[in-house]
């Protein structure tokens, strides 16, 4: 744990670092959900 306290707070560098993960993955996981959710309101899947 105080390796990931230290990388977060520690420097600039871990924390933008750590920003761009998170952000990555919350993109991932906006995309994934929006497709499964067009592939369901497509015409032909009910």
């Amino acid at each position: 744990m105080d390796f990931w306290l230290d990388l977060l707070f520690g420097n600039a560098i871990g924390l933008s670092s750590m920003i761009v993960i998170f952000v990555a993955v919350g993109m991932i996981m906006f995309m994934g959900g929006f497709f499964v959710y067009k592939a369901l309101q497509a015409p032909g899947t009910q």
